[in-house]
């Protein structure tokens, strides 16, 4: 969910102030990462978070220590990597999403790996299953959140649909980010022109746009700063009541609220909902490639796909995972999400994001 995503993305924990991990080498001839190194180094986006516990058993298990490289935003995460291709910060990527896929693959930054494991894994979150360049990590849904007691005090039904969000009783609510910037602002431009299509998405933003919404950089800008439902942010609430995040929100609600609500303060416009797929690669040249495979392999593994939905507030992508209470009794499933096909992202998405920009932004 970086978020970021997932915060990206998912993609959240660390935006609503979770404690964030990064596992060290003890000590810099370890860290250096190179032939026979008991440090593999793992690139992300801000949002990555993993229990101590569990990095810990990673380490029991294959000697090697986890090193965690936060990158930004997924977006400009994966920009990095390919300003430095061939020569990487680290072993693995982890957090680059089916709205960005094909970006990382036309410009070869994974060797193929095909992990261990890999069965447990739906066939139809395999996008490069033939080359096994990637391996799907988890997925989550990029919704319109809306803030509960907004709504019930203006005695006005919350907006459930993108038709809704152009309505008038909306106008001046909503925030969504740059998706030039920021994955939860392009899944939410994908959404809309997956609902409206090639050639009435551009009509669409101009309603919203004459509609008041607002455009900010980040995720966490967005919802942190703008949205007036967050309880996570430092600064002050916001004073929008829409904004544009996941569906796994309100469990983060609940549980970094004191005390802890009975329902979630924030709800999903389940209606504006697009699919997100978070997957994870070997870097190529990456300098511990025999870490980078094992740590592959660990991040589909039972104990970290159950560990994830608390952590990053994302769904697990094997199927034996089993999801906490808090986040299935608290979360929102999606039961038709948008979608679209990787080749037509990769077709489209640089296109769009600059007719957009021209639209929305001047």
């Amino acid at each position: 969910m970086s978020t970021t995503k997932k915060i990206t993305v998912g993609v959240l924990a660390a935006a609503l102030g979770v404690g964030t991990l990064a596992a060290c080498g003890s000590g810099d001839k370890d860290s250096a990462a190179g032939t026979g190194s008991k440090t593999v180094t793992l690139v992300s986006h801000d949002s990555f978070n993993a229990s101590k516990e569990v990095l810990a058993q990673f380490t029991k298990e294959t000697g090697y220590t986890v090193k965690v490289l936060k990158s930004g935003d997924a977006g400009e995460a994966v920009n990095k990597e390919i300003l430095t291709k061939g020569s990487p910060q680290g072993d693995v990527f982890y957090g680059i999403d089916n709205t960005l896929l094909s970006r990382a693959l036309d410009n070869d930054l994974f060797v193929p790996y095909e992990a261990k494991g890999l069965d447990r894994i739906p066939a139809e979150l395999q996008l490069d299953k033939d080359k096994h360049r990637v391996t799907p990590i988890d997925t989550g849904d990029i919704c319109v959140n809306y803030d509960k007691k907004y709504f019930a005090d203006k005695k006005l039904a919350p907006p459930q649909s993108f038709d809704d969000l152009a309505k008038p009783a909306y106008k001046d609510l909503l925030v969504v980010e740059n998706p030039e910037r920021s994955s939860p602002g392009l899944g939410f431009l994908l959404g809309t022109a997956a609902r409206y299509g090639d050639e009435g998405w551009q009509a669409y933003w101009k309603k919203l746009k004459d509609n008041g919404v607002k455009t900010v950089d980040s995720w966490e800008i967005a919802y942190n700063q703008e949205f007036s439902g967050s309880a996570g942010g430092k600064k002050a609430k916001g004073d929008r009541p829409l904004v544009v995040s996941y569906a796994s929100s309100p469990p983060v609600e609940v549980l970094f609220s004191e005390p802890q609500p009975a329902t979630a303060p924030t709800g999903v416009s389940t209606g504006t909902c697009f699919r997100q797929t978070e997957f994870a690669g070997l870097l190529d040249g990456a300098k511990n490639e025999a870490g980078g495979k094992a740590l592959i392999d660990f991040l589909i593994s039972k104990k970290f796909q159950e560990d994830m939905p608390l952590n990053m507030f994302v769904n697990p992508a094997v199927k034996d995972a089993k999801l906490p209470e808090l986040f299935t009794k608290h979360g929102v499933v999606v039961d038709k999400p948008h979608t679209m096909a990787p080749e037509k992202i990769a077709e489209k998405r640089d296109q769009w994001i600059k007719s957009w920009s021209s639209l929305v932004l001047k």
